[in-house]
């Protein structure tokens, strides 16, 4: 058992909640309730906790942090109605390419990369609409966490994919190490790849040069200008 999870655990044994726990070692919420399933609280440790759960809910319509989210949804839903937007329309098409633009891959292959069940869901649907691609015809792979079960992770993939199991590769899983993400992957990273789609990749970039003709001339500019900030030495 690693330091950090014995510090974890004692903690949790003195009846701290997984918040506190949380805030004061730097260890994700989820991971300390992984780390702590096991342990039960004394009934003192337990009472208290509930007690402040239940005052920090009755304080929940008059504090700020209440008000703050309630006026973000109401953004939110003023905005879907700004949005008017056909699938078979051109903007549909770019909209995917912008998506790939930030998460694929530049260099090699037809890859997009994220942990976003909703993008990578978006994406994969994409691929097959304006590729005419299947899920067949695509691999994945998951970069994981070492606490997590890659088994049920490859079912969680392939039901948000449509992408069968027997598509999905070695799963790299992350070594332990002594520092930790405040903001967990519960689902991990996936990579999903298109088999045989170099020409499209090169298809989606033509598409963004069109879109971005005028400022890639200004960027060129710009670099001309500021070309001696390539000439470094690496270390």
């Amino acid at each position: 058992m690693t330091i950090k999870r014995e510090q974890v655990r004692s903690l949790r044994k003195e009846g701290l909640s997984y918040g506190e726990i949380s805030k004061r070692t730097g260890v994700s919420k989820s991971t300390v309730k992984y780390w702590c399933e096991n342990i039960k609280l004394n009934q003192k440790d337990y009472a208290r906790l509930y007690t402040k759960q239940i005052s920090m809910l009755s304080r929940g319509p008059s504090s700020s942090h209440y008000r703050r989210q309630k006026e973000i949804e109401k953004i939110i839903q003023n905005a879907e109605k700004e949005i008017f937007l056909s699938k078979d329309s051109e903007t549909y098409k770019l909209f995917g390419a912008a998506l790939y633009w930030a998460e694929g891959n530049k260099v090699s292959d037809f890859t997009i990369t994220n942990s976003d069940p909703l993008l990578i869901k978006f994406m994969t649907q994409w691929f097959c609409n304006i590729f005419k691609v299947t899920t067949n015809q695509m691999k994945a792979h998951l970069n994981i966490y070492s606490q997590q079960n890659d088994s049920k992770l490859k079912k969680f993939w392939s039901d948000i994919t449509g992408i069968p199991l027997k598509n999905f590769g070695k799963t790299f899983i992350k070594p332990l190490n002594k520092n930790y993400k405040k903001n967990n992957l519960y689902y991990g990273t996936i990579k999903v790849r298109v088999s045989k789609g170099t020409d499209f990749r090169h298809r989606v970039f033509g598409w963004i040069n069109t879109i971005l003709k005028d400022v890639k001339i200004s960027v060129e500019i710009t670099e001309r200008k500021w070309y001696k900030l390539r000439e470094y030495k690496r270390l």
